[in-house]
């Protein structure tokens, strides 16, 4: 007796699903410029979109609420003398936000919970250091006020934001890098470059612990992500030019987990990694689809789920932390999808009839609440997130105001100080400063 034997996944049904007209974002004029970024961050309070801006580069932000018809006029954030190329939520209070820019500077930026009446174009930080434009800034998962960017001049500063001061720099590469990903308790980060090489780098060892020549045989960019389990997902380009996508253990380079080729394009495939459901979805820059994909520990490891397919194709992509999305109706992912002159919302849905809490689509997921201090991981320490339950819905803690005090920096100039030997020609001079938060 012959029978079929199928996979069995309780996502093997997720469907994708625009939202109404009205809950979209309208009259947007998202950046033109050429970088290959998301151009989008979001958390569950706002939606930041890079925009165009004449004299200087600046950003649209806006309660996620606030649907419809954007004024033409609305405030925008716009403290950088040069484009902006890429935005990121802080993963622990939901009103800071960095960005950095062609003007070689990274900034960190307070937003208000009420709507912007004037453009904000103080920031709370300017961290100075790169020597050519920045052009990737992300957050550390688990340490309160560390944040890692890196520029053209193919430096990777660590900074503690608290004090404006570079922690950590590496100069390992050779060439530009076009993505970096940490790990899951911010131990160790992966990064792409235009050397065609994979790298695993630990920060406070100031080296690189792992590298892998070429996991994708094209000269096109590479973009990689660490999975919950350590190993490393990569999308990259054929040698002839065919997009694919590779699953990686770091600690043996040797042999691909998983080696899949999807089709024939130009965009590079930007992966957003859901680590509660292992899932992957791929949005290529110029594609009007989204893939999306499982990762298990079964033969062919990467299982292809489905493709959610629109008529207009996307400028870019923001992905809601699990924390923002709406359980009630079994919403396990949330993408907004940004066009031309719009930002779309994307909902992703297991389909089931219970109005019950699903407890196995929603394990506990990562919260808002640090686990370490910067000196703490400074010193070795690692901590997974601090994981906070789904079952109530997510409810957004108050927001915590963050001051900045500095000193006059005429009364005690402090020394010049250098960030790592690797700055040796760019003295980094300031003020001191340090962040205090109370609610």
């Amino acid at each position: 007796m012959s029978r079929s034997i199928v996979r069995q996944s309780k996502f093997r049904h997720v469907f994708g699903q625009m939202v109404k007209a009205e809950q979209a974002y309208d009259d947007i004029r998202v950046s033109k410029v050429t970088w290959d970024s998301s151009f989008c961050a979001v958390n569950p309070k706002f939606l930041a979109v890079i925009v165009e801006s004449s004299g200087g580069g600046a950003f649209l932000v806006l309660p996620l609420s606030q649907t419809g018809r954007v004024d033409k006029n609305y405030p925008l954030v716009n403290g950088h003398s040069g484009p902006v190329l890429d935005i990121d939520w802080c993963p622990h209070d939901d009103n800071i936000l960095a960005s950095c820019s062609e003007d070689c500077t990274a900034m960190v930026w307070q937003i208000p919970d009420h709507t912007l009446t004037r453009p904000i174009s103080d920031p709370v930080v300017v961290l100075e250091g790169h020597s050519k434009r920045v052009g990737i800034v992300t957050w550390h998962p688990t340490a309160r006020n560390i944040l890692l960017t890196a520029g053209s001049d193919n430096l990777i500063i660590i900074w503690n934001v608290g004090t404006g001061e570079p922690l950590i720099s590496m100069d390992d590469h050779p060439d530009l890098i076009y993505s970096i990903s940490w790990n899951r308790n911010g131990s160790l980060f992966c990064t792409t470059s235009k050397d065609r090489r994979l790298r695993v780098c630990d920060p406070r060892k100031r080296e690189v612990v792992a590298e892998r020549l070429a996991p994708h045989e094209g000269i096109r960019p590479m973009r990689a992500i660490f999975t919950r389990d350590g190993n490393i997902f990569t999308t990259g380009f054929t040698r002839m030019s065919q997009r694919e996508l590779g699953l990686w253990d770091p600690t043996n380079f040797e042999e691909p987990i998983a080696l899949l080729e999807l089709d024939t394009s130009n965009g590079v495939l930007l992966p957003y990694y859901d680590a509660d459901a292992n899932m992957v979805y791929l949005c290529g820059k110029g594609d009007s689809s989204i893939r999306y994909f499982e990762i298990t520990e079964e033969p062919p490891y990467v299982h292809y789920l489905n493709t959610f397919s629109t008529k207009e194709p996307q400028r870019g992509m923001g992905f809601m932390p699990k924390r923002g999305v709406d359980v009630t109706k079994c919403e396990i992912a949330r993408l907004f999808k940004l066009l031309d002159k719009k930002c779309e919302p994307i909902t992703m849905t297991v389909p089931r009839k219970s109005d019950l809490f699903q407890d196995d689509l929603y394990p506990d997921t990562a919260g808002p609440e640090p686990p370490m201090e910067p000196e703490e991981w400074l010193d070795g320490r690692d901590e997974d997130p601090i994981l906070v339950s789904m079952r109530e819905g997510y409810v957004p803690p108050k927001s915590r105001e963050l001051k900045v005090a500095k000193k006059n920096v005429l009364d005690s100039r402090p020394t010049t100080r250098r960030s790592m030997s690797t700055l040796d020609t760019n003295s980094l001079p300031l003020p001191s400063l340090f962040l205090v938060y109370f609610s």
